[in-house]
């Protein structure tokens, strides 16, 4: 692996004009289909300096690639062949018409949205557990559309033609199972990462729609928690706060109830949660003991209505 930096950035720009930029004409570049999207209004932003010239650049990467490592295939998606092509140009042009190089492109993996997946674009999962937690990265494709799965476990799995023909009829007699969606998440989830955090990531799935405990919230590393519960209302409040019996604290302190009578309505027909466990007394103090993770409180009203406090 190398960087391009490493000899492109002792080229000043007036050498770069001289030396590259006179092998390639403008007839040339204002050809690429990229450049035309751009110029004919396809494209809402117009084309900058930089775009047109990024050609260039890219060109010459594979010519240096070429003179100091012997590189003679480009690899990349379709989007990128206009540039991978001004590269074999700008090599004929530079070493002679015998000199073989080549490009060779794939179509692009979309999302449903028709976005490229992408470190720029916005929606994205990574491979890195610091900045995508097992349990959002099995989450994502779980939440892939029916289209998007058919096509998904065809490029991102291992398995064999005939299982994937029998999952897709299987999905097809009964979407609502999404059973291609699950053996997408359980495949991909287990490659990158492993079985025990498909394992952690289901359970983590089960908290919302499931049955769960506390001691399955206390499993939970901060983060795979945050993820489970990133939508849901949030207060905070002080650690001086705690103490207090829980129809002041879910009442007045962090409102997850309107009023008084409701929270003792809710009670009485055991609607209300504390951690995954029934409160039955509205009059129990809620303590630091009832802590996760040292600093939060998990209320559950109803079958689907959580309220994450956290506590300063």
């Amino acid at each position: 692996m190398v960087n391009n930096y490493d000899w492109m950035k002792n080229f000043t720009f007036l050498d770069f004009a001289r030396e590259v930029g006179k092998h390639i004409t403008v007839n040339y570049m204002m050809a690429k289909e990229s450049v035309q999207q751009r110029l004919n209004g396809t494209a809402r932003d117009g084309l900058s300096f930089t775009e047109f010239t990024y050609q260039l650049l890219q060109g010459y990467d594979f010519l240096y690639l070429y003179q100091h490592y012997g590189v003679k295939l480009q690899l990349g998606g379709n989007d990128q062949w206009g540039n991978m092509t001004t590269g074999t140009e700008l090599i004929r042009r530079t070493l002679g018409n015998e000199v073989e190089t080549f490009a060779l492109t794939c179509p692009l993996i979309t999302k449903s949205d028709g976005k490229k997946f992408g470190k720029t674009e916005s929606g994205n999962i990574w491979l890195d557990p610091k900045r995508t937690t097992p349990y959002r990265f099995y989450q994502f494709w779980l939440n892939v559309s029916d289209d998007d799965a058919e096509r998904y476990i065809k490029i991102f799995t291992s398995l064999d033609k005939e299982t994937i023909d029998a999952l897709i009829e299987e999905h097809k007699q009964d979407p609502g199972r999404r059973v291609l969606q699950k053996r997408l998440a359980q495949e991909v989830t287990i490659m990158v990462h492993s079985q025990e955090a498909l394992d952690m990531a289901i359970e983590a799935s089960n908290i919302l729609f499931g049955k769960a405990t506390k001691e399955a919230l206390e499993k939970l590393d901060e983060q795979t928690f945050l993820d489970v519960f990133d939508g849901v209302e949030k207060y905070e409040i002080g650690r001086d706060q705690l103490g207090q019996p829980a129809i002041e604290l879910f009442t007045s302190v962090a409102p997850v109830f309107p009023s008084k009578g409701e929270m003792r309505k809710m009670v009485q027909g055991g609607g209300v949660s504390l951690n995954k466990e029934k409160l039955s007394d509205q009059q129990r103090p809620v303590t630091a003991e009832d802590l996760i993770d040292g600093k939060y409180l998990l209320a559950q009203k109803g079958k689907k209505n959580y309220y994450l406090i956290t506590v300063k």
